[in-house]
């Protein structure tokens, strides 16, 4: 594993680690778990040495043959070499169970914290890594370094014990055949020295091109619809088709990679066999050693192939798991966002946007001088046309973006100040939900873990989902999600509606949260996002103008800046921009 980062191909992907800062991340929750730690070690221990047993014996039979002695020593010789193999694969079974025992759980910690930072970061820096990147961390990372653990990391460490002990046994028969032995070693580090800063990067590379691969699929089939009736088909086909051969050019990159290294590491074990017969046959003539001996440590040099062969073919496997671990441990060590500590009680639950200036790109603002306020309980609607700048306003408002210029306040503390005793300061519901594997009520208890069955069907029944919802097979304790049964896009949004009055925020933030609902569902979407957010300061990006007719007040966007302000009805007698949007409405 290099410990340079590669070039990133996306410049706004996610950070990537060293190999140095994954292994600072990963000790620690290696540590925690030192008894399958030390089980591991010992079982390894013992597995080098048990293998160390066989060429020794065989080499002492050949000794008894060659000097005409009786059979006792045979047998002795087998004995030990029948309990060295049964010692040798109990301490494998128990290396490999406590190998899993030690990686597993520090794996799943460690993608628990992944996912705790990204919860905590910059919705727009992610959006600008693309969902690609994340998914495939989270996803085929994990995957590959779960894979390592139960698959090539036992071969490879158990590979490299067996190496030193496989070592040691040369030089305790004999000095020369040792350095014999040991005189194939630069061959080897030669073709280590070739491979592993090649390797390295061309294996982040490979992950990284996954990465961008994936998003192009995740956007691809996400948004098929839309890029069908928009005749984008075919270009969004070709983006996938040029990302996949990509990554595909970079996965043969590495395998001719691979190929010329074994080559050398072929042509350093022919070496080494060569050199140990070589000078065992020139030792054995001068009577410094038995033929039993130099047997024994050809036996020996020879066990080296097997386990130098798994290094072959498994390191390769470590390598794309190191990749993998330094994506994820690149994401842990990203800065987090700092906790406020001077945490206010607002005095109410009015909201304020003073000055609020926004820009994706400098030079070119999507959000102008927006000053206005919500009084508590008060429900606005935004409407405008696509590009008006509703949603930025939106993410703004509910502290998901933070703005170029201006401030936020909610009860006239600074909205990341708020503390809300307990309650979420904003909620937001858009129009892109998630359903979750598992119950109907799982999924509504994420908002309130205490909430009991009787509050949840309150809520449900209130919001118009109890009937769909007990109609289930199971009711509330039917599994939806993957796997399970599949809920249509207007339940699924109100399963998203009904977690809001469980939350209980202060306020609401809804941003076209009917809209995938279509006509069909429409209607019962709306009455329960009102029902949702009856009584409470709530901020509504109107999908539909019966949502902004419904509302306390209007406000009606343009070019970034909020050009009318007002109940319906004045706006619709005023005869302005809203008027116009609102018989144009009305003539659908």
């Amino acid at each position: 594993m290099s410990d340079r980062p590669s070039e990133r191909v996306d410049p706004d992907a996610l950070p990537i680690s060293t190999a140095g800062e994954a292994a600072r991340v990963a000790w620690p929750l290696l540590r925690k778990r030192r008894g399958a730690l030390v089980t591991t070690l010992v079982s390894l221990v013992l597995v080098g040495a048990s293998g160390v047993v066989g060429p020794i014996m065989l080499g002492r039979v050949v000794d008894v043959v060659d000097a005409g002695g009786n059979t006792s020593g045979i047998v002795l010789a087998a004995v030990w070499i029948a309990v060295a193999a049964v010692v040798g694969a109990v301490a494998t079974a128990v290396g490999v169970t406590s190998l899993a025992a030690l990686g597993q759980p520090a794996l799943a910690e460690l993608r628990e914290e992944v996912l705790d930072v990204a919860l905590h970061t910059d919705p727009a820096r992610l959006e600008r890594a693309g969902s690609g990147d994340l998914l495939s961390r989270v996803g085929d990372d994990v995957r590959l370094i779960s894979e390592s653990l139960t698959e090539a990391l036992p071969l490879v460490v158990n590979s490299m014990v067996t190496v030193a002990f496989t070592a040691g046994g040369l030089f305790a028969l004999d000095w020369r055949l040792g350095l014999a032995g040991l005189a194939a070693a630069p061959a080897y580090v030669l073709a280590l020295r070739w491979y592993l800063p090649r390797s390295g990067p061309r294996y982040q590379a490979e992950r990284a091109a996954n990465g961008v691969r994936a998003q192009a699929l995740v956007t691809g089939i996400g948004g098929s619809a839309t890029l069908r009736a928009h005749g984008l088909a075919p270009q969004a086909q070709q983006r996938i088709e040029t990302t996949s051969w990509s990554a595909a050019e970079i996965t043969l990159d590495v395998f001719r990679l691979f190929t010329r290294f074994g080559f050398r590491m072929n042509l350093s074990e022919g070496l080494g066999l060569l050199l140990v017969l070589g000078v065992g046959f020139l030792a054995v003539r001068a009577d410094a050693v038995s033929v039993g001996e130099v047997t024994a440590a050809a036996l020996f040099f020879h066990r080296l192939f097997n386990p130098v062969g798994a290094l072959l073919f498994f390191f390769d496997d470590v390598q794309s798991a190191g990749a993998s671990l330094t994506r994820l441990t690149g994401m842990v060590l990203m800065p987090r966002p700092a906790r406020p500590t001077d945490l206010r009680r607002p005095t109410g639950a009015g909201v304020a946007l003073r000055d609020v200036d926004h820009a994706y790109v400098e030079g070119r603002p999507v959000v102008v001088g927006v000053d206005a306020a919500l009084a508590p309980g008060e429900r606005v609607a935004v409407v405008g046309a696509t590009g008006a700048g509703k949603t930025t306003l939106a993410a703004i408002a509910a502290g998901r973006l933070v703005p170029t210029g201006g401030t936020v306040e909610l009860g006239g503390v600074p909205l990341g100040s708020v503390d809300g005793e307990g309650r979420p300061a904003v909620a937001v519901v858009t129009q892109e939900v998630h359903v979750y594997t598992g119950t109907v009520r799982d999924n509504l208890l994420l908002a309130k873990p205490s909430a009991g069955d009787d509050e949840l069907r309150a809520v449900l029944g209130d919001l118009g989902a109890l009937g769909w919802v007990e109609a289930l097979a199971d009711g509330l304790d039917t599994v939806v999600g993957e796997g399970g049964h599949d809920l249509t896009p207007a339940q699924a949004q109100h399963l998203a509606l009904a977690r809001l009055p469980l939350a209980d925020p202060l306020v609401a933030v809804l941003d076209e949260a009917t809209a995938e609902a279509g006509s069909a569902g429409a209607r019962d979407l709306e009455r329960a996002a009102y029902a949702a957010t009856r009584g409470r300061t709530a901020l509504v990006v109107a999908h539909r103008l019966t949502q902004a007719a419904t509302a306390d007040r209007v406000w009606v966007m343009h070019d970034g800046r909020i050009v009318d302000d007002g109940p319906h009805e004045e706006l619709v007698a005023a005869g302005g921009r809203y008027a116009e949007l609102w018989r144009a409405w009305s003539q659908r």
